[in-house]
């Protein structure tokens, strides 16, 4: 059974280990990259990678409105619960109409 410290030593024997690791494999990944580069004549230009533009949303024109909040609905979807309410209480969706 192993005490706290061996752990602990341990631990920073497989930390260093893997920094080292790392550092290799990384290097090694340069060289590959830098490597394939030369065979294929690619500059650092060449590796952007052009993302595309998100498409333009464009917003609907509000078709209703609520006079006393200024809250809108644009008729499309749900109705929204201040519609709904003002409908159940009597009035008119043309009341809203904007």
């Amino acid at each position: 059974m192993s005490n706290l410290k061996e752990l602990l030593a341990q631990r920073a024997a497989l930390d260093e280990q893997i920094s080292q690791t790392k550092e290799r494999e990384r290097g090694e990944a340069v060289a590959k990259v830098k490597s394939l580069m030369s065979e294929y004549g690619l500059t650092v230009a060449d590796l952007s990678m052009r993302t595309p533009k998100p498409a333009k949303v464009s917003k609907v024109a509000a078709k209703y409105r609520n006079q006393a909040t200024g809250e809108t609905w644009s008729g499309r979807g749900l109705q929204p619960k201040w519609l709904k309410a003002a409908v159940a209480g009597g009035a008119k969706l043309t009341d809203f109409a904007v």
